[in-house]
């Protein structure tokens, strides 16, 4: 008995090894934060397969990290260092070590403030200079090494609200199927659309297709549906979520729906949208109402429908994320020094709590 005990041992061994199938317990994912308080920097945390959430620890101590990125080939992490000096934030790059981040290099990010970064597939960055009110265009090396930005393009304008009597670039985006950078001023109430010239290492501004949101929107972030074709545009000050279509070459909102529950009347700002890959739900994080909201979408003309609120169990959510199997939903709750987990049902996009997890003044979550 106790030879085949040995034996089966060894054949289920050799047959585990041999397997082509991986068994996953955990995934990993960077935080990013603010540092005035606790906090140090980028930490590392993982979500295993039942949601449960685990520190992994500092990975990296950098001023403000409020914004993170990755390289497409996920060798390379960006980061912003949200701060004023002289003038300017700054870009941070690191190759992505199995328990750290080595650092590659740092660059200006051409104005004060920087609070978004994204990364193309040719490896050209783009970060939004929120004070700055303009928008950095630099390009980077296959290992990740910055060169000093070779552009900067300057913001002017403003909107209707206190918050709007200057340019604040919040969020710029490459599209995903054509040579177009989309940015978004809070402060200017405006969509700024650009396309990159590639000998000069330059934004070329095109201004016929400039979209004026709502008189007091803040647009903040956007998402875009699978199909590529439509937008949705998170407007931080009056909380909505505009469905943007272009038709003849320019863009104009379709829709525009409300972030919020019906009466709810406390003050409250949206911060961040994400939706399914599937494109069947979209989310978005409310910061007063500190919640998670649910819309439906049609996938036929795109127009959302409210379905429902999770509550983040916590205070000042900024960023969220999805898992990248989907199954979870992960919140940073900034005020409450926390991140949540939630399960999400891919048929019905509702959200179920799972766990909770200590994290110093998180507000970037990137897996």
């Amino acid at each position: 008995m106790k030879y085949f005990s040995i034996l089966v041992f060894i054949l289920l061994f050799l047959g585990c090894k041999n397997s082509s199938v991986k068994i996953i317990k955990e995934t990993t994912f960077h935080v990013g934060t603010y540092t005035e308080k606790e906090s140090k920097g980028i930490y590392k945390y993982s979500i295993s397969k039942d949601g449960k959430l685990k520190n992994k620890g500092l990975v990296a101590a950098i001023t403000n990290p409020s914004f993170l990125a990755k390289s497409k080939d996920n060798r390379t992490l960006f980061a912003v260092s949200e701060i004023d000096e002289n003038g300017t934030g700054f870009i941070h790059s690191y190759e992505i070590k199995n328990d750290s981040l080595q650092m590659v290099s740092k660059q200006e990010s051409g104005g004060a403030h920087p609070c978004f970064i994204a990364v193309s597939k040719d490896n050209y960055i783009i970060t939004a200079n929120y004070t700055g009110g303009n928008v950095g265009l630099l390009k980077t090396t296959k290992t990740g090494k910055v060169a000093p930005i070779s552009f900067i393009q300057q913001h002017i304008g403003k909107g209707s609200t206190e918050r709007q009597t200057a340019p604040h670039a919040h969020s710029t985006w490459f599209h995903p199927t054509k040579n177009e950078v989309i940015s978004i001023d809070l402060g200017t109430n405006e969509l700024w659309f650009s396309t990159i010239d590639t000998t000069k290492n330059e934004l070329v501004y095109t201004s016929q297709k400039k979209l004026k949101m709502l008189d007091g929107a803040g647009p903040r972030h956007l998402t875009f549906h699978p199909n590529n074709k439509w937008m949705y545009v998170l407007n931080e000050l009056n909380n909505t979520v505009s469905l943007v279509k272009e038709k003849n070459n320019a863009y104009f909102i379709k829709t525009s729906i409300t972030t919020l529950p019906a009466g709810f009347s406390t003050d409250s700002k949206a911060a961040d949208i994400h939706i399914s890959k599937d494109g069947k739900f979209l989310y978005t994080s409310n910061r007063g109402a500190d919640s998670i909201a649910i819309f439906k979408v049609d996938n036929t003309n795109g127009t959302l429908t409210s379905i429902g609120y999770a509550s983040v169990l916590g205070v000042n959510p900024r960023n969220f994320s999805l898992s990248p199997d989907e199954e979870f939903l992960l919140v940073a709750n900034q005020d409450t020094n926390n991140i949540i987990s939630f399960k999400r049902n891919p048929s019905s996009g509702a959200l179920t709590f799972v766990d909770k997890i200590f994290a110093p003044t998180p507000v970037c979550i990137l897996f």
